[in-house]
């Protein structure tokens, strides 16, 4: 498998656990040590990978909610052979997010180091 078919499959690997609320798929595809970005209202919000594990494992998942997966990628910035950051749109329950995804391939394949998102709108 090619390099971009290996980080393509991680991506998706990450749009299963959003929508599933799949932990198990979460810590295929996070780095044990990594953690997570927003700013609002002019503060930045830091959420380490253990706490926003436990925050997915105890909310409804958007399949359960009979929502239709709504996902795409927008680029995919190539900073070197084993490291990318991977612009992503997705729909979970009313809200759409958009995240950069920071990738890092290391001796357990593509993984997530770090993660800022942001709340583009909240649908009706």
């Amino acid at each position: 498998m090619s390099r971009n078919a290996e980080l393509l499959a991680a991506v998706e690997t990450y749009f299963e656990a959003i929508y599933f609320c799949d932990v198990e798929k979460l810590d295929t595809v996070f780095h044990d040590t990594s953690s997570l970005f927003d700013a609002d209202e002019g503060k930045i919000f830091t959420d380490p990978i253990a706490s926003f594990r436990q925050d997915v494992a105890t909310r409804p998942s958007p399949a359960s909610a009979g929502q239709t997966r709504q996902e795409e990628i927008i680029m995919i910035d190539w900073l070197s052979e084993d490291a990318a950051t991977v612009k992503i749109r997705l729909l979970a329950h009313k809200n759409v997010f958009v995240d950069h995804l920071c990738f890092v391939r290391g001796e357990n394949g593509w993984e997530i180091v770090s993660k800022v998102w942001h709340l583009e709108s909240v649908r009706p």
